[in-house]
């Protein structure tokens, strides 16, 4: 299944809109390139709609987020919906401000993302900031672990029924979900968390994952979680005495350009509830 995944990727070699974080965006597209994309980065508003027209996904990531890019993002979303193209919004700090809140709650109500993907706290703030979800989504708490699991998995999958999303929860254990079944994963190190950009590469990568799966997105998505996750695993392992969290971040992009269907297979640590 994650096989296939992997190899259409490569086969159809999605070319993925990136509105992203500037902090990052030089490592979005390279992980693009090394998964088996190909990454274009623009986010003028007079450049956006011509740009979203002639790629097949577009991934929104609000972590530099400015007057001048809100625009961009809402031009190039609407665009990619016109078109069936799949539209990833990565919301990031979410919570940390009233814009970066009401700027994600507006692109989740209005441009209706296929895909949100981001920490438990982002997704939480999302559903709250909607005005319209309480009871359990109040009381989530801000981390999945082990004890919270089960309360988790039941506040992802109601979100993800309310957007009519694919939910992907990242964090030491990460969650994907279309609101009926849920992937549970546990692929990763904690070192990725001292490289900054690791969420915003998966973004680019689910993108690129669910623009050549369209018909199976939800095990794309998964696909892509797992696929990052092991190249944490694997870069770290790679890792030589007296290297740090700056090759760290090499190493695990040469990983993702490195792993291939029967890889990810082996090494997808996963269960479906």
């Amino acid at each position: 299944m994650f096989k296939e995944c992997v190899e259409n990727v490569r086969k159809n070699v999605p070319l993925v809109h990136n509105i992203t974080n500037y902090v990052t965006v030089n490592d979005v597209a390279n992980v693009l390139l090394a998964c088996g994309g190909s990454p274009i980065m623009s986010d003028d508003s007079e450049d956006v709609y011509d740009i979203t027209s002639i790629c097949g996904g577009l991934n929104i990531n609000i972590g530099t987020l400015n007057k001048n890019t809100i625009p961009s993002m809402f031009i190039a979303g609407n665009r990619a919906k016109e078109l069936g193209h799949p539209v990833l919004l990565d919301p990031v700090g979410a919570g940390a401000s009233k814009l970066r809140t009401d700027t994600a709650v507006k692109i989740v109500d209005e441009i209706h993302p296929d895909i949100i993907r981001g920490n438990i706290s982002e997704i939480k703030t999302l559903a709250l900031g909607s005005g319209s979800t309480k009871g359990v989504d109040a009381d989530v708490c801000d981390a999945v672990t082990d004890e919270t699991l089960d309360s988790a998995v039941e506040f992802v999958k109601k979100f993800a029924v309310k957007t009519k999303a694919i939910v992907a929860v990242t964090g030491a254990i990460d969650l994907v979900t279309d609101g009926q079944k849920c992937y549970v994963i546990r692929n990763g190190r904690p070192e990725m968390s001292k490289i900054t950009g690791t969420g915003c590469q998966l973004s680019g990568l689910m993108t690129a994952y669910a623009v050549a799966n369209k018909d199976n997105m939800l095990e794309a998505c998964a696909a892509s979680v797992c696929l990052m996750g092991l190249a944490g695993e694997t870069g770290y392992n790679n890792l030589k005495e007296g290297e740090g969290n700056s090759t760290y971040r090499n190493r695990i992009i040469d990983a993702v350009y490195n792993i291939d269907g029967d890889t990810l297979e082996a090494g997808a640590k996963y269960e479906i509830r």
